[in-house]
């Protein structure tokens, strides 16, 4: 992959994005939260993204109220047939503009990874991900906020597919939505001590993680009985809170609480996907180290991820325009290693 160069002014490349409703399970932490539950041919991809940062404007927020045909997300139609499924993390809510045949309440977005792949490898896109979504809305309809709903997720695999990519996993058993929650009602507003969330949540997380690891390694089986000539790309989660930081302004989580979740939640759970992937003929994209020191103590223009005070896209704790554009660098990166052009 070509250097690039990750200095930025703070909103480069994202339009702000503040609607009232967005998707999915939103969190509530009295009145203060309102959060979601939820390489010749890189460089080419990198100067792609640049002209369209470039022509952007803040007027496509009108269109989020005009959205009006609701099939999947589809692109570059002459490519090889490429399907996006996944949560949040890959729907990219908060940046604009939104896609105009995804369903509204999904917030998916025109400048998340799947649409950055497609449009740098001349890829025919058709992208279902939705904010919120678990495992279990593969094959079950995903029920929004506001109508209309999204179709199980599987409905876009085909023999005729050739290329998935899955972004799933962290909705699953409430894991994320309940974590993000929890831990911030248990350490809002208290000292700097110790781990208070790690010592509630512990046996959830463990729970949740062997009880949803069959269910997701299943799914994952399915898509080649769904897509049998497809090449499937399971991408794992970035890097949120740091390994040892504390930024209460942001994020009013505990130093301990914070590793703890990196190191114990993150860590693992991507390990887990990996593992996943491999027992399943599929390929784990690391979308983790490529993102340490861009978690959400971080400044803006440096942070990809947004944190739960002072969210420039008006999504907490998910991933920002660069975030989502360095995410899909990864995504094209493994792709073209392996054999997808």
């Amino acid at each position: 992959m070509s250097a690039r160069r990750m200095e930025r002014l703070p909103l480069a490349g994202a339009v702000i994005a503040r609607p009232a409703r967005v998707l999915g399970p939103l969190l509530a932490v009295g009145s203060l939260l309102r959060v979601l539950l939820d390489s010749a041919r890189l460089a080419n991809a990198s100067r792609t993204r640049r002209a369209i940062r470039t022509c952007r404007s803040v007027t496509v927020v009108a269109a989020v109220g005009a959205l009006s045909a609701f099939a999947p997300s589809v692109a570059n139609a002459a490519g090889e047939s490429y399907v996006s499924m996944g949560d949040s993390y890959t729907a990219g809510p908060g940046i604009l503009p939104y896609s105009t045949t995804a369903p509204p309440g999904c917030g998916q977005s025109q400048a998340n990874y799947p649409h950055l792949v497609a449009s740098a490898l001349s890829l025919s896109l058709t992208d279902v991900s939705c904010g919120g979504a678990a495992t279990v809305n593969f094959e079950k309809e995903q029920v929004l906020q506001f109508p209309p709903n999204n179709p199980p997720q599987f409905n876009a695999l085909s023999a005729t597919t050739e290329v998935v990519t899955v972004g799933m996993g962290g909705n699953d058993g409430g894991l994320f939505g309940t974590l993000v929650k929890g831990c911030t009602g248990l350490d809002f507003g208290q000292p700097n001590v110790g781990a208070p969330c790690k010592e509630h949540f512990e046996g959830f997380v463990t729970a949740t993680r062997e009880e949803f690891r069959p269910i997701q390694e299943a799914a994952l089986a399915e898509i080649h009985v769904l897509a049998p000539n497809a090449k499937v790309f399971v991408v794992g989660y970035p890097d949120i809170t740091p390994a040892n930081g504390y930024c209460p302004e942001a994020m009013p989580w505990t130093t301990g609480d914070m590793r703890w979740f990196r190191n114990e939640v993150q860590i693992p759970g991507n390990e887990t996907l990996k593992h996943e992937a491999a027992n399943t003929g599929a390929v784990f994209v690391n979308t983790f180290a490529n993102s340490i020191g861009h978690d959400v103590c971080e400044r803006p223009g440096v942070r990809w991820i947004e944190p739960l005070f002072g969210s420039l896209t008006g999504v907490a704790v998910h991933p920002n325009a660069m975030g989502e554009e360095q995410d899909a660098l990864q995504v094209e990166k493994v792709m073209v290693q392996n054999g997808v052009s």
